[in-house]
């Protein structure tokens, strides 16, 4: 049987923690900024997990991280 392929989007946009979740970053954060008050910038920094059923389809696009 042939090896899996890591799905190269993913493996840029997520990270596996010491145990077994994924950690993302959170969206809307990119433009249109001066908008958006100075505290909610601040969440906006902090990084994010995955929630729990989306962790089997991330499993399968990254088979070896």
């Amino acid at each position: 049987m042939p090896k899996m392929k890591t799905h190269k989007g993913a493996k840029k946009r997520f990270t596996k923690t010491a145990k077994g979740k994924y950690k993302r970053k959170k969206t809307k954060r990119n433009h249109l900024l001066t908008k958006k008050s100075g505290k909610k910038k601040q969440q906006l920094r902090k990084n994010a997990v995955v929630a729990k059923s989306d962790e089997q389809k991330l499993d399968e696009l990254l088979p070896y991280e």
